[in-house]
């Protein structure tokens, strides 16, 4: 999969800066992007029962439909923290509003990493120390992207122009990863001048498409945030065009994430057509993307068809059909499972680093695609020894 070196399309009216506070290491671990003006803003949040401290603080100030700054540390998640860890997410939202001369409200705090850890609240008041006078202009994207990364191999973003105006995106993920409602941390700004409202609407139709049809290892964080800002310099723009782009740099992102899963190898695409329903065609393509026995089969290029066979019919709750069933490889959808030689099979399976699959159902006519990865030997090396 291509990845973007630069960001080609940089909105107006941002400014940005990364530091590295120490939080675990010597690596960029604290970004903040700051608009001019008060930008309309939306944002979509983890289903996870457990939250993080500064997703209670951001679900209360996305609230007004306006921010003007977003904060986001990683290495350290302030999750399970307690009122110390609220506590210290509010330390960090009201440091940023003093440094610019705005209200903590206007500030949306994130953070990413370990759970359970207090947060080194003291190391990030000190990294935001003369925050107006180091904020950069054109914005750095780029910067900003790996500043929030934590098990990532490379910075994800995307940018496109609307109209006059100009959208970037960019987001941080790779392992404790199926999102609900949202990514694991993602977030959108342009110079486009649309209402909260409508970019509310708009980004969850868009997360609906892409980021919410993930996932790496079936586990829902604690701290999935996907936000954007609008802050409206380049004037107004045609909303059918700018869902439409950003419903493809959603899905570009979401790429990005499966193919950068941790350990992982392969991007693992699945179409499921012709269910009952979109919700039946969601359930089984996050089926056979979660289950370990379809993982590792990707991985190693085993055409064992009976464990797709087996997601499939797990997926409780569903209207099947086993006669109707077929599947298919492929992108092209010419390699037919139970038709094609065993040997051809093996060799897409094995000498492809993109993988497609297509499940027909053949109950209904609805149809959903979902992404994944396939499951290494590297992503139990890599959680083994997480914290050690």
């Amino acid at each position: 999969m291509n990845k973007p070196s630069v960001v080609e399309h940089c909105p107006q009216g941002f400014f940005t800066y990364t530091t590295s506070c120490g939080i675990k290491d010597a690596s960029l671990d604290l970004g903040v992007v700051f608009s001019e003006t008060p930008a309309n803003a939306a944002a979509l949040f983890t289903q996870n029962a457990f939250v993080g401290e500064p997703i209670k603080i951001g679900r209360q100030h996305i609230q007004s439909g306006l921010i003007q700054a977003l904060v986001v540390n990683s290495k350290n998640s302030n999750v399970a923290t307690g009122l110390a860890g609220h506590e210290n997410s509010l330390k960090v939202c009201r440091k940023v509003g003093a440094e610019m001369g705005i209200t903590e409200n206007l500030v949306f705090p994130s953070s990413t990493g370990v759970i359970g850890r207090p947060l080194p609240v003291e190391k990030i008041l000190t990294g935001l120390d003369n925050l107006k006078g180091k904020l950069k202009t054109p914005a750095d994207f780029t910067g900003f992207a790996q500043a929030i990364m934590t098990t990532d191999t490379y910075p994800k973003f995307v940018s496109a122009k609307v109209g006059k105006a100009s959208i970037v995106g960019v987001a941080k993920g790779s392992g404790m990863i199926e999102p609900n409602m949202a990514t694991m941390l993602g977030y959108f700004f342009t110079d486009a001048k649309i209402g909260s409202s409508d970019l509310h609407r708009i980004l969850k139709s868009c997360a609906d498409k892409s980021f919410n049809c993930l996932s790496v290892d079936s586990d829902t964080s604690t701290s999935d945030t996907l936000a954007i800002m609008a802050n409206g310099v380049a004037g107004e723009v045609d909303l059918k065009e700018f869902e439409d782009t950003l419903a493809m740099l959603c899905t570009d992102l979401t790429k990005m994430i499966a193919r950068d899963g941790e350990g992982a190898t392969k991007l693992f695409t699945v179409d499921v057509i012709h269910a009952d329903l979109l919700e039946s065609a969601l359930k089984i393509g996050k089926s056979i993307i979660n289950s370990p026995l379809v993982k590792t089969m990707i991985y190693k290029g085993d055409p064992n068809w009976g464990r797709i066979y087996m997601a499939v019919g797990k997926t409780f709750g569903v209207h099947l059909e086993e006669p109707e069933m077929k599947i298919i490889w492929g992108k092209d959808r010419s390699l037919n499972m139970l038709t094609t030689p065993v040997a051809e099979l093996h060799k897409y399976l094995s000498e492809n680093e993109e993988i497609h699959l297509t499940v027909d159902v053949g109950t209904g006519t609805h149809s959903c695609r979902v992404y994944g990865c396939d499951l290494t030997e590297e992503y139990v090396r890599i959680n083994a020894y997480y914290t050690t």
